[in-house]
């Protein structure tokens, strides 16, 4: 204790001169308490959760190797003519963007390296947060209370493409040229004021003169703060809402059970860091991504064929290609007013991302009206025992999928030599059929799995040995499970649909009655667990095959 709380006691005084500047900190900052606290926090522990530290730390990659790229990056536009190392492209006429870019790749000491550190941390860092983010969904973490968190786990996914898409456009080349050029046009569609935007955010006529400069600063300083931001926030509400945890005997909505954060865990996070550094450096080493000097510099006149965006990108291109530009003898492009309405751009490229994102926004909350349950959930489900949340999200991940396959139609033609209207065609019959197929799909084998979780629960494993039972029959010994297995398999809640309920006044309204009939979707088709009456039942049918000896054993069925 300190003198200042028992003033009979004598002054606790650091023996090292460490020690001595550490508890001068402490004093007047009283960090001690808080680390206390915090290191006693306790972490249940599961392969699965280490997806959001994948994203944290490739975050930080990004920041450090962001960084040192800054320094010899020139975010500007003026024309000048390549001087550097690369002889390909001697006295090519190129942006001082493009420029700084290959003289970083080529005559900076680890700077490619440096540049492909950055570029696969980025999108380790989309790919980490969207799985992550689907691990969530399917596990019903977003349940009460963590809605808020789920929010803001949605918008970090969505400043993570930004920064993407910002990065990737930066260093001028030809294939992220292109990627500017498809913005541009999704720009010009918006009816009235698109040319306007357009003309402001590139400094003119396509390309401009100030679209790389601005772009430079949503990248190196608005994006990354807002991101940090979020992560700080969704850090925060993690440890004010405990984690959650899978289900187990002895775990309930009221405890945590796990290691605490100090030591266990910040060793290990320590360790993963350092991990997720190595592999990210590996790559980086090993594997070329971006060649940029393979593009060359951007020029507006020709039509590239071949481009690709990131891959987080792509699901946007792929449905511009995918919007035909009739429906019959109606065209898509309209003349208004005096103005041109250009749905087959318009469109594709807000209403499908639109959907998608609403819908994530808002689910939590769907769910919660569907189901009227405003418990608090620290435990999460099984994927297979919340069918038909599970159908959704698969649902909604391949129509993501196609339009992503999509980006890549022209691609996947040349490489198969199919016809690229085949390609085309299949996949827009895709972009309809296929999420309505995956939830058909899904939820069937949801439910199967289900089934076979039940006869386990209640039969036992199946072993593969047959015996000969002294009467005469045949039977297969089922090994009985142990305790957790069988928790695991029937510890948890199966609704059944919940029918519309009449309000205060006693009128069923149609808002209550739309809910009782998405209740009935939502649960009808459902596998209840096995009851303890029923599992007390089954043991007691099957303990004499539990209890035949090896003796019995070796009298199995041979030809």
């Amino acid at each position: 204790m300190s003198a200042t709380s028992t003033p009979n006691a004598s002054p606790f005084v650091a023996k090292t001169k460490g020690g001595r500047i550490t508890d001068f900190v402490d004093q007047r900052v009283g960090g001690s308490g808080m680390l206390r606290e915090f290191g006693r926090k306790v972490f249940p522990d599961h392969w699965s959760f280490m997806f959001g530290e994948v994203a944290l730390y490739s975050f930080v990659i990004l920041l450090l190797s962001g960084t040192f790229l800054t320094f010899f990056f020139d975010p500007s536009m003026a024309e000048t003519h390549y001087q550097g190392s690369y002889l390909p492209l001697k006295n090519v006429e190129m942006s001082v963007a493009y420029s700084s870019s290959l003289n970083i790749s080529f005559d900076v000491r680890g700077g490619l390296f440096m540049r492909q550190v950055h570029h696969w941390s980025a999108l380790l860092f989309v790919a980490s947060v969207s799985v992550h983010m689907l691990r969530v969904f399917f596990t019903g973490a977003f349940r009460k209370p963590r809605e808020m968190n789920w929010v803001v786990g949605s918008v970090l996914l969505i400043l993570a493409m930004a920064a993407g898409f910002t990065g990737y456009s930066l260093p001028d080349d030809l294939l992220s040229g292109n990627g500017l050029r498809i913005i541009d046009g999704v720009i010009k569609s918006i009816p009235v004021i698109g040319t306007y935007i357009s003309f402001f955010l590139f400094g003119g006529e396509f390309p401009g003169t100030a679209i790389i400069g601005r772009l430079y600063m949503l990248h190196i300083l608005l994006v990354p703060a807002l991101i940090l931001l979020m992560i700080v926030v969704h850090l925060f509400m993690v440890v004010v809402h405990k984690h959650t945890q899978y289900p187990g005997p002895g775990r309930n909505d009221g405890n945590v059970v796990g290691y605490p954060l100090g030591p266990v865990y910040a060793a290990k996070a320590g360790g993963f860091f350092f991990i997720v550094f190595g592999v990210i450096a590996l790559m980086a080493g090993f594997f070329t991504i971006n060649p940029i000097w393979n593009y060359g510099p951007y020029d507006p006149s020709p039509v590239s064929a071949g481009t690709q965006p990131d891959w987080y990108i792509g699901f946007v291109d792929g449905a511009l290609r995918l919007m035909p530009g009739t429906f019959g003898n109606w065209h898509v492009e309209q003349v208004w007013f005096g103005h041109v309405f250009t749905f087959n751009v318009l469109l594709p490229a807000l209403v499908p991302a639109g959907i998608l994102f609403t819908v994530m926004f808002t689910y939590p909350w769907i769910e919660r009206w569907i189901t009227k349950d405003d418990r608090e959930h620290h435990v999460l489900d099984r994927p297979r025992n919340a069918p038909t949340r599970t159908a959704i999200g698969m649902a909604g991940f391949v129509w993501y999928c196609v339009m992503w396959a999509a980006a890549g139609s022209d691609l996947i033609a040349t490489h198969f030599h199919v016809a690229l209207n085949d390609v085309t065609y299949w996949l827009r019959a895709l972009f309809f059929i296929g999420p309505v197929l995956a939830f058909i799909i899904t939820k069937r084998v949801a439910l199967a799995l289900q089934r076979k979780d039940r006869e386990i629960a209640l039969h036992g494993r199946e072993t593969g040995r047959i015996v000969r039972l002294p009467h005469g029959e045949f039977i297969e010994v089922h090994a009985p499970l142990n305790e957790y297995k069988r928790y695991k398999l029937v510890g948890f809640e199966s609704p059944s649909p919940l029918p519309a309920e009449p309000n205060s006044h006693g009128v069923v309204d149609r808002k209550e009655k739309r809910r009782a009939m998405l209740s009935k979707w939502f649960f009808e088709d459902r596998v209840a667990p096995a009851t303890p009456a029923e599992l007390a039942a089954a043991h007691g049918h099957h303990g004499e095959h539990e209890s035949i000896e090896p003796a019995a054993e070796q009298k199995s069925l041979s030809h």
